[in-house]
C-alpha cells in the first residue's frame, strides 16, 4: 500500500507567504478514537497507525484540556478553544455550562466546521460517530453526512462518502478504546484489543482511499479526547491528559516526533491553517509552525 495522506491536530494562522508554499490537500480526515492514551503506545499492536507515525509526524505528550473527559475535549478539538472559552465543561455536555464566549451563526460557539461554512460554502464536510454525544459539539446544519452508528457501520458510512462524494473535511469519530476502559480497565490486554480494533479500521480506510485513487490527495489527523487509569478518566495524571497528535501526508515538511507543546486546540487551529482558513480572535490554538520547516 502506498501513503501520501497527512495527520494533524492543530494550526493557526502564520503569514500568507508561507500558507503559499503549502501543498494543498484536497481531501481532509481528522479521525479521533475515544480513551487512546499516548500510554497505549508502549504495548499496542497497531501496524496501520505505526506506519504513518514513521513516515508523517507525530507526538506522544499532546495534552487533553481538563477536565480530561470528553465532551469538553472533543469541542476543543473541534473549536480551537479551552473549555473556559466554549463553556462546555463535562464529560457529557450537550450545552455550556458556563456561557460560550461567542455564538456563531450555526447557534453554538463556533467549529472548524463554521469556517469553512462561511470562508469556503462550496465544500463538502461531514462527520460520522459512535458517541451521540459528538452530535451536540458541531453545528449540523453545516454538514453534508451527519452519521451516527456502531463502529462497523460509522466506517463504512464514512467510506461510501469519502470516495463517492469526496468531501474536503470527513470527522470520524470511534468510541474504542474507552469502552474496554471503562468496562474492564485500562491498560489491560481488553484495552488493547479495542486499540487494534481502531487500527484495523483506519487500515480499511486507507485502503479504501488508495482502491479510489484519493490517497495521494488527502491529508489525516489521528488523536484522542484523554486516557484513562484504572476504570475511568477526568483526572489530572498523565496517564489520563497524554495523548497521541499524529499527521501525516503531502504538505509536511518535518518528519518524526515533535517537539513543539501540543494541547488538543491546536487541533483545530492547525486544520484551519492548512484550509487556508482566518480563524475567530476568540480561538486560542496555535499552528504548529515545526510541521512546516525543513529538517
Amino acid at each position: 500500500m502506498r501513503f501520501k495522506v497527512v495527520v494533524f491536530i492543530a494550526i493557526g494562522l502564520f503569514s500568507s507567504k508561507a500558507y503559499a508554499q503549502l501543498e494543498r490537500p484536497h481531501h481532509i480526515i481528522l479521525i479521533g478514537s475515544d480513551g487512546l492514551g499516548a500510554y497505549a503506545f508502549s504495548k499496542a499492536k497497531m501496524p496501520n497507525i505505526r506506519k504513518l507515525m514513521n513516515e508523517g509526524a507525530f507526538s506522544l505528550k499532546a495534552r487533553s484540556v481538563l477536565p480530561s473527559s470528553s465532551a469538553v475535549n472533543w469541542m476543543s478539538m473541534l473549536s480551537g478553544t479551552p473549555p473556559e472559552i466554549h463553556g462546555y465543561t463535562e464529560w457529557g455536555s450537550k450545552t455550556p455550562e458556563i456561557p460560550s464566549t461567542v455564538i456563531g451563526k450555526g447557534g453554538i460557539y463556533p467549529t472548524l466546521f463554521s469556517l469553512l461554512e462561511h470562508q469556503r460554502p462550496e465544500v463538502k464536510k461531514g462527520v460520522a460517530y459512535v458517541w451521540e454525544g459528538i452530535g451536540y459539539l458541531f453545528e449540523s446544519d453545516y454538514v453534508d453526512m451527519n452519521f451516527q452508528g456502531d463502529r462497523s457501520s460509522v466506517l463504512s458510512t464514512s467510506i461510501k462518502f469519502i470516495t463517492k462524494e469526496k468531501p474536503y473535511f470527513t470527522f470520524i469519530h470511534f468510541s474504542e478504546p474507552d469502552g474496554a476502559g471503562h468496562e474492564i480497565g485500562h491498560d489491560t490486554p481488553e484495552y488493547y484489543q479495542a486499540v487494534q480494533k481502531i487500527d484495523t479500521a483506519i487500515g480499511e480506510l486507507l485502503a479504501a482511499l488508495e482502491d479510489a485513487n484519493l490517497l495521494d490527495k488527502t491529508m489525516i489527523l489521528i488523536s484522542s479526547d484523554h486516557g484513562g487509569i484504572d476504570k475511568g478518566h477526568g483526572g489530572k495524571t498523565m496517564v489520563e491528559m497524554e495523548i497521541p497528535w499524529i499527521i501525516w501526508g503531502a504538505g509536511l515538511k518535518s518528519r518524526g516526533v515533535l517537539s513543539e507543546t501540543i494541547i488538543t486546540y491546536d487541533t483545530a487551529a492547525t486544520l484551519a491553517y492548512i484550509m487556508g482558513l482566518e480563524m475567530p480572535q476568540s480561538w486560542r490554538g496555535q499552528p504548529l509552525k515545526e510541521l512546516f520547516d525543513k529538517q
